[in-house]
């Protein structure tokens, strides 16, 4: 049985009803997921534990049945796989040993490390419904480099910028590993059942020109061509978030099968330039989902009116927020589904 999610990849038809996932949909807004979070005793303990993993990739499955599920972990465990030390500090994000050049990673206990994550994903294939998508998922390069070299993120992602300014030598080199070892971690994905695959470029609003094209497409793009050159055929995803550049080029020059869109993006305008080979996905402003009401609907209506003619996966421009009420998205998935019939 093949669900609605794929099915809009094997087509060239629109549907009535869009497939519906949420970046985010495992997380904090849901008690249970609380729970869980709380029994794993730490972030990193919640993505290595593979038993738990996979019950908070379920949790909003069970919930709202949604059309896809997203594999439960995070960017960062590829730097870490790679050697570098990487710790979350409760409020305050992620910490990572700040790198200025590869020199001290290693791909030596790769694959170990990131075992538990291949593990997830194989008990997910067994434990999902039939008709729900297992998507597996990386950082892209830079978004995972700003980490690597800041040691956190940051709002302008400026330590990375300046070592690309100052030793373009070093940064590429800490880009093509993570390109490398991109490859193989998303190849084991697929290996150990992911369905699709989403490549997130969270810190694309950072760069613009040249340097977005050497340092956020290029690098996707050597990424997916090696996919494919290993034979692996799953549709992949972009979201380069807030890029400052033309959507319909990265597009067409990385090679992806769907394009994630953050709230700021004028889809008619993006639909009318697109080509229809690629599926549009996004994109509702995730406060109009802790919002609800006249306004949530209002926004629903115009993204799915918008995209009407297109193949279109409905998602938000960026994650589920921790704030967002459970009702509101169940509403947002009921609505949805009523509205296409």
């Amino acid at each position: 049985m093949t669900g609605k999610f794929l099915s809009l990849f094997a087509s060239r038809k629109p549907q009535a009803v869009p497939p519906i996932w949420l970046m985010r949909q495992a997380g904090r807004y849901l008690p249970e997921y609380r729970a869980t979070r709380q029994q794993a005793g730490s972030f990193l303990d919640l993505c290595y534990r593979s038993d738990l993993a996979e019950e908070v990739t379920l949790q909003p499955i069970r919930r709202y049945h949604f059309d896809a599920s997203i594999v439960f972990a995070d960017i960062l465990l590829l730097p870490q796989a790679l050697g570098q030390k990487l710790w979350f500090a409760d409020g305050e994000g992620p910490r990572l040993e700040p790198i200025s050049n590869p020199d001290g990673l290693s791909t030596d206990a790769f694959d170990q490390t990131l075992s538990p994550v291949y593990e997830t994903i194989a008990r997910l294939r067994r434990s999902l419904p039939e008709d729900v998508a297992l998507i597996g998922f990386a950082g892209a390069p830079w978004t995972v480099a700003s980490y690597m070299i800041a040691g956190r993120g940051t709002p302008d992602q400026a330590p990375a910028k300046r070592l690309l300014a100052q030793d373009r030598s070093a940064f590429m080199a800490i880009i093509d590993l993570l390109v490398a070892q991109s490859i193989d971690y998303l190849e084991a994905q697929v290996a150990n059942g992911a369905q699709t695959l989403q490549i997130f470029e969270s810190w694309a609003q950072s760069l613009t020109g040249a340097d977005f094209e050497d340092v956020c497409i290029a690098p996707v793009k050597r990424i997916i061509a090696g996919l494919r050159a290993r034979g692996v055929t799953v549709p992949i995803i972009g979201f380069p978030r807030a890029a400052q550049y033309d959507l319909t080029i990265y597009a067409r020059e990385t090679a992806i099968d769907a394009l994630s869109v953050d709230q700021h993006v004028d889809l008619a305008a993006l639909a009318d330039r697109l080509s229809e080979d690629i599926i549009i996905q996004g994109n509702l402003d995730p406060d109009m989902l802790v919002k609800g009401g006249d306004a949530l609907t209002k926004a629903i209506d115009h993204i799915c009116d918008s995209l009407s003619d297109r193949r279109h996966i409905f998602n938000l421009g960026h994650g589920i927020v921790p704030q967002t009420p459970p009702d509101h998205v169940e509403y947002l998935v009921n609505y949805i589904r009523a509205r296409g019939r």
